[in-house]
């Protein structure tokens, strides 16, 4: 029974807080412009009238073209269930480890690259090779940084991590979880498709990387797609907030009432860290291409330093 109150609960407020992340994110970019700008939530209202709408699908397109949305949408639904948004679900979690979770996620990369190549498209078949360049670039950063934490927590499942970050005090405060958080902040970057790594808003065929890939999407194969991209970089978001800024460990309530007080601080926190990347990009340009690989090196390099930390310090900790 925990389990399925545990699911639908995650379900529910990923479902709920994903696409206002994205409409933040334009709202915050819209202010800076001494613009009015869409609502937060914006994103909303657009995926209810795509899913009204009928798709327009190429003749010689095959069923991976149609397949993809629905796997993509899938399997980042399937990942966000393995990254807890509250730990006051005592008992609670879906079985699966870190390693599991990019797998999944990888999964829905690779039909997403697979659709774009399959109708012909010029612009499908640049989105996909950039694509997989960064993705096998910005992977061992992710594989790294989440290793160093199941190292300190013994344990490679992500609901035990982020409870063992709760009994550590205040983790920025350790060498080895700021330089994974460092890592991360990169990772949730490129990963999200944000600038400096890619302009989700621009639809230039020299700088397309996510955009050129769904470009021949349209209705609700392009809302499964874009609701899909925003549930994926919830996760990411996730993980930052509840491994890195934990707030549950001070809530002393129990039952229900720790776990509605324990969602309303993660959505605040999810708002803040929008917020935090929607002025990193306003701050920052879009990378050339060829500068990709040194955001990625550094990401790499940062992760590496706290896993080199953690053996410096002797483990754990303390």
């Amino acid at each position: 029974m925990n389990n399925v109150i545990y699911i639908l609960v995650q379900i529910v407020v990923i479902l709920a807080v994903a696409p206002l992340v994205n409409g933040i994110n334009r709202k915050v970019k819209a202010l800076s412009q001494k613009r009015k700008g869409a609502p937060p939530w914006q994103m909303y209202f657009d995926l209810y009238k795509l899913l009204k709408k009928n798709t327009v699908v190429s003749n010689v397109s095959s069923w991976v073209f149609k397949a993809a949305p629905y796997i993509v949408f899938a399997t980042a639904l399937a990942g966000a269930l393995l990254v807890p948004v509250t730990s006051k679900l005592a008992g609670s979690h879906i079985p699966g480890d870190f390693i599991l979770l990019i797998y999944i996620l990888a999964l829905g990369r690779f039909f997403m690259m697979a659709a774009a190549l399959d109708t012909g498209s010029t612009f499908g078949g640049m989105g996909s090779s950039r694509e997989a360049m960064i993705s096998s670039l910005i992977e061992p950063s992710i594989l790294v940084s989440l290793f160093t934490l199941g190292l300190i927590a013994r344990s490679f499942s992500l609901p035990e991590i982020i409870m063992s970050v709760q009994n550590t005090g205040i983790p920025l405060s350790n060498p080895v979880y700021i330089m994974v958080f460092l890592a991360m902040v990169i990772v949730l970057i490129a990963e999200a498709c944000r600038i400096p790594v890619d302009d989700p808003s621009t639809h230039l065929e020299l700088t397309m990387i996510h955009e050129a890939m769904i470009l021949e999407y349209s209705g609700r194969h392009l809302a499964f797609m874009e609701y899909g991209a925003a549930v994926k970089q919830l996760i990411f978001m996730t993980l930052l907030v509840n491994i890195f800024l934990p707030t549950d460990q001070f809530i002393t309530l129990s039952g229900l009432l720790a776990v509605v007080l324990s969602l309303i601080m993660y959505v605040l926190k999810i708002i803040v860290v929008a917020m935090v990347i929607a002025m990193i990009e306003i701050k920052t340009v879009k990378l050339r291409l060829f500068s990709i690989p040194n955001l990625a090196a550094l990401a790499f390099i940062l992760a590496f330093l706290g896993i080199l930390q953690y053996f410096i310090l002797g483990g754990g900790y303390a």
